[in-house]
């Protein structure tokens, strides 16, 4: 690796961290409503940034990449479906949320139903934050970042599982730091630097990809992909593909809606939003950003496979070599500290969002509940570096998982599916009782476990797709909940008190901008759409 690369690796990275610590050295890091929710003070641009990046992470531009390298452009599903989840959240999820002034998804779960409910919930996310999520972002993150820089020349170590484990432990220290030590506000503020920088590398790399197709310009090395692979370019995939579909309508558009409406990683940045105008503002624009992702997270994949597909190479390490091959010295150190910004937000967000779990779902009610706020945020960095240890200890494990996007998907299924089927009744009725809740919860997270791995169960719903199952188990536990709700309802019907921590006054161009989203996100499924390969 020349001088020229890993000089515009270090710069950058060293450069994201002196602004990040500028912007967010006089913070309050001191009270919960500080070090959770950034003080609730921030404003659309930085909830955009935030969002995006803390999802744009090496598990997409590695994953989704490697994807669309063996099924084309169905795969987009992710994306702009993604867009239409925020709209969702925009109008519906989000005035609910803010309405609660809760810093957590279990918090207004508590709300609805009871303490019981907020318990199961928080253990829920604890447990798939800590074994799935943050080992699967360290050892994308480390896959990827070991593809652009030529780490053997750099380091002379010649074994791909220490250089692995080495980039896991640096990857984990640093991101650690920011989000153990700096609260919400300083992973946002890093999230939405780093998030500028990705996609302006994303477009070039693109861009880059095109021109080594056809020299003769972006156009004719679009035309040149559709002609050469006609079939990469249908945005409804076959049966045999990762995202048939039928799916879109079941498991693909429920996983999305959990993620973008009730995955507490996610979503904890617009509890911090000032005002509920401000966090719309975010969302929506996250929404618009969603819509054009695919130019990043789809299409350098169908270039490598042009490209590279007769070499042999793996899906999931197509990125990087396209990355490494097209971009020049300078700009791939760029884009590599740019990927460990990636990384680093949504590593530092998972760890941010578990800690807070924790400390105000675990700490604060079972193991100490007169504890004071000094206490509570000492308890949520001290299990962060718990968790932040144990990731970097299994993430290696996973080199043997043959599509680390199709595993991740898989994994979230099942906390997804039972967290949102109990949100979706508990913000649609007023009757339902916490019983129901809780049972939901249980026998929804055991039934997807068992569909998964239980042998009895697997051999049962073996015809049936993975993302159909989600769609029965989730449509099964909505009527659970309902009978249960008719048969034992509340004694009283619930009512949602306003906290009055926030204004609620909407913005008032939220409904024709996500209006206007969901009108582009059917227009360009309709037109990649070719009904005869289905």
């Amino acid at each position: 690796m020349g001088f020229m690369t890993l000089g515009s690796f270090v710069f950058f990275t060293g450069l994201v961290g002196v602004i990040t610590y500028a912007l967010t050295r006089r913070d309050d890091h001191c009270t919960l409503d500080g070090y959770f929710l950034a003080g609730r003070t921030l404003t659309g641009g930085f909830i955009a940034g935030s969002l995006m990046l803390t999802n744009l992470s090496t598990e997409q531009l590695v994953g989704l990449n490697g994807s669309a390298f063996t099924d084309g452009i169905s795969v987009m599903a992710w994306e702009v479906i993604a867009a239409m989840s925020l709209v969702v959240m925009a109008l519906f999820f989000l005035p609910r949320y803010l309405r609660s002034g809760i810093a957590t998804v279990p918090q207004f779960l508590e709300e609805r139903f009871d303490e019981r409910t907020r318990s199961i919930t928080s253990l829920i996310f604890i447990f798939a934050y800590a074994i799935i999520l943050l080992p699967i972002i360290l050892y994308t993150g480390a896959t990827g970042l070991t593809g652009i820089l030529d780490v053997k020349a750099l380091t002379g170590i010649q074994s791909d599982t220490v250089i692995l484990w080495l980039a896991v432990w640096m990857i984990g220290i640093i991101g650690s730091l920011y989000a153990i030590f700096g609260g919400l506000r300083t992973v946002a503020v890093s999230d939405t630097i780093n998030g500028f920088g990705l996609l302006v590398g994303g477009v070039m790399i693109a861009v880059f990809g095109l021109w080594a197709v056809n020299s003769d310009g972006i156009f004719a090395a679009w035309e040149t992909l559709k002609e050469a692979h006609p079939e990469k370019f249908n945005s409804l995939g076959s049966k045999d593909q990762s995202v048939p579909a039928s799916t879109l309508f079941t498991g693909v558009l429920l996983l999305n809606l959990f993620y973008w409406t009730t995955n507490q990683q996610i979503i904890q940045r617009t509890f911090g939003a000032s005002n509920l105008k401000e966090g719309q503002k975010g969302v929506l624009f996250a929404g618009i950003l969603k819509v054009l992702a695919p130019m990043i997270l789809v299409l350098p994949g169908i270039i490598a496979y042009h490209l590279y597909s007769d070499t042999g190479i793996l899906p999931d390490h197509a990125y990087g070599t396209l990355v490494s091959n097209v971009l020049p010295p300078w700009l791939a150190g760029f884009f590599a500290a740019v990927m460990v910004g990636a990384i680093l937000s949504s590593f530092n967000s998972g760890l941010n969002s578990t800690a807070t779990l924790f400390s105000l779902g675990v700490y604060q009610h079972w193991v100490k509940p007169g504890a004071s706020e000094e206490q509570v945020i000492k308890s949520g960095k001290a299990f962060g570096i718990i968790i932040a240890l144990f990731a970097m200890t299994t993430a290696p494990l996973l080199a043997s998982q043959p599509s680390i996007f199709g595993y991740l998907q898989k994994m979230n299924g099942l906390y997804f599916i039972p967290i949102f089927s109990v949100m979706l009744i508990g913000m649609l009725t007023k009757r339902v009782p916490a019983m129901a809740a809780n049972i939901a919860l249980i026998i929804g997270f055991a039934a997807i476990a068992a569909g998964y791995w239980f042998p009895p169960v697997t051999n049962l719903v073996s015809g049936i797709h993975e993302f159909h199952y989600l769609g029965v188990v989730f449509a099964s536990l909505l009527v659970l909940m309902l009978i249960i709700g008719a048969v034992k309802p509340r004694e009283t019907a619930w009512v949602h008190e306003h906290s009055g921590d926030v204004d609620l006054t909407p913005w008032k161009f939220a409904k024709p901008m996500g209006f206007g989203i969901v009108i582009f996100v059917v227009g360009l499924y309709l037109y990649f759409a070719d009904f005869s390969a289905l």
